[in-house]
């Protein structure tokens, strides 16, 4: 587990800075050479900065042990740390479309190899990312960390629009085509929907969480499956889970059998904890409580 925690804050060290590169990038070479969807891009680079900040800092804070004012551990800081993601982004996509509609009321500009050339670094800079940083967020479940995959697969599809915009742009100033030199700003469209659509997504999965719901209906059939496997399990009369971050949190009631003593019960407690977090390795915590269950009455 510390290898892990280790593994997500070096992603995302490495987000933070490789954001804050092609920022600069972007920026520098949508202005001097007129490109509006590169100029965009940069802008929503510029968010990812901030949203890379707060995902690398809600990852330190919840990773924190748990203390008498946190008892239950500081987990749930990335999913805050994932929603303000989804807040720049939403944030980002907007801006992105307001300035490309703008630039469709303009006279095109003259597009530029090098503002392609830069796209398209830009592409394969933010794929490598994205591959990199959902494998270690998975692998962690880190919500923040994969919050920041997602981030980075949004620049992705706006660095494709804007390869492909100004690619047509390029293709329209040289056969003297009126519509494709507008592929600039119409890309830009594309990406802000892309970007939109996406960090719907985030934003819903960060509030799910917030608000404690239960998770999958297949896991939680695991986790009753699991508890029906202990012998002295006779009923169980609820189950429930929740996600605390990057790890979940199981709570349980099962009727076992009234005779037995308190030792056996805190054995019986053990079995069901040890089993359920034997096979989910993101559970660290399992409450159990216990209702007596009567052979004669059956139940």
């Amino acid at each position: 587990m510390m290898q892990a925690n280790k593994a997500t804050v070096i992603a995302g060290w490495v987000s933070l800075v490789s954001n804050l590169i092609l920022t600069a990038i972007k920026v520098i070479v949508g202005f001097l050479f007129g490109s509006q969807v590169l100029i965009a891009d940069g802008i929503h680079n510029a968010g990812d900065v901030i949203a890379s900040a707060a995902a690398l800092g809600s990852t330190i804070v919840a990773r924190k042990p748990a203390d008498r004012e946190h008892p239950y551990g500081h987990g749930k800081a990335e999913v805050i740390g994932s929603a303000v993601v989804a807040v720049i982004m939403g944030l980002a996509a907007l801006f992105i479309a307001f300035h490309s509609f703008e630039a469709l009321l303009h006279p095109a500009a003259e597009a530029s190899y090098i503002a392609l050339i830069a796209a398209i670094v830009s592409f394969a800079w933010k794929q490598w990312l994205y591959f990199y940083c959902i494998r270690l967020g998975k692998k962690a479940n880190s919500k923040s960390l994969i919050a920041t995959a997602y981030d980075h697969l949004a620049d992705v599809y706006a660095s494709i629009a804007a390869v492909v915009g100004i690619g047509a742009a390029l293709i329209g100033d040289k056969y003297d085509i009126a519509f494709l030199r507008y592929g600039d700003p119409a890309a830009g469209i594309i990406v802000a929907f892309l970007v939109l659509r996406l960090t719907y997504h985030m934003g819903r999965d960060a509030m799910d969480i917030l608000m404690e719901r239960n998770v999958s209906a297949e896991k939680l059939d695991s986790f009753m499956q699991l508890v029906r496997s202990v012998p002295e399990v006779k009923r169980i009369d609820r189950i429930r889970a929740r996600e605390h971050g990057y790890y979940t949190i199981v709570d349980v009631r099962v009727g076992i059998p009234a005779q037995l003593s308190v030792q056996e019960g805190h054995d019986v407690s053990r079995k069901i904890k040890q089993i359920i977090m034997e096979h989910h390795n993101d559970v660290e915590e399992v409450m159990v409580h216990f209702n007596p269950w009567y052979e004669s009455a059956g139940k």
